[in-house]
């Protein structure tokens, strides 16, 4: 168990940077959209797409590692009312069930998508497209890990204890 929290401490930390950078790119992208739009009357249409993939890029990073945080969203009207062995195999079907919808939908999902799209070159950077969509099979799978590392996690927690109940 103190290797996967190492290993999921440094997968978080290399996502949390990446994270930061990319949100300072954004900053500095934005703010140079203004510029040329507001100053100079000549909006940069490079500028605008490089936002809109590295918003998309970012939000799925951040997606991931709230995943890796275990803060995600979640309907806990059933799961804060039962305690003890069955809350923990609730817990851990719900991350079985989150790693096979990250498996499906966004790793096989996203090669599918990544591959079609290979042909297509965005309008203003002229790259292919797959590079934009490659980003959803890579969250996939770092999700898929952080689902399993949760489930270990949980098959290793006690219920029974009053400060385990908000989990």
């Amino acid at each position: 168990m103190e290797t996967m929290h190492k290993v999921r401490a440094r997968i978080m930390q290399i996502l949390g940077v990446f994270i930061i950078c990319l949100f300072m790119l954004m900053t500095i992208i934005g703010t140079y959209q203004i510029v040329t739009r507001y100053f100079f009357n000549k909006p940069s249409t490079v500028s605008e797409e490089l936002l809109t993939y590295s918003f998309t890029w970012m939000a799925l990073l951040a997606s991931a590692y709230v995943f890796g945080k275990r803060d995600h969203m979640r309907m806990g009207f059933l799961a804060d009312k039962i305690s003890g062995s069955a809350k923990k195999y609730l817990e851990v079907i719900i991350d079985l069930l989150t790693f096979a919808f990250a498996g499906v939908v966004m790793v096989y999902g996203g090669i599918s998508i990544t591959k079609l799209t290979m042909i297509q070159t965005t309008a203003s950077l002229r790259v292919p497209m797959g590079y934009i969509y490659v980003i959803v099979p890579v969250t996939g799978i770092i999700i898929m890990m952080f689902s399993l590392m949760n489930a270990a996690d949980m098959l290793h927690t006690d219920f029974g204890k009053k400060e385990d109940a908000g989990v």
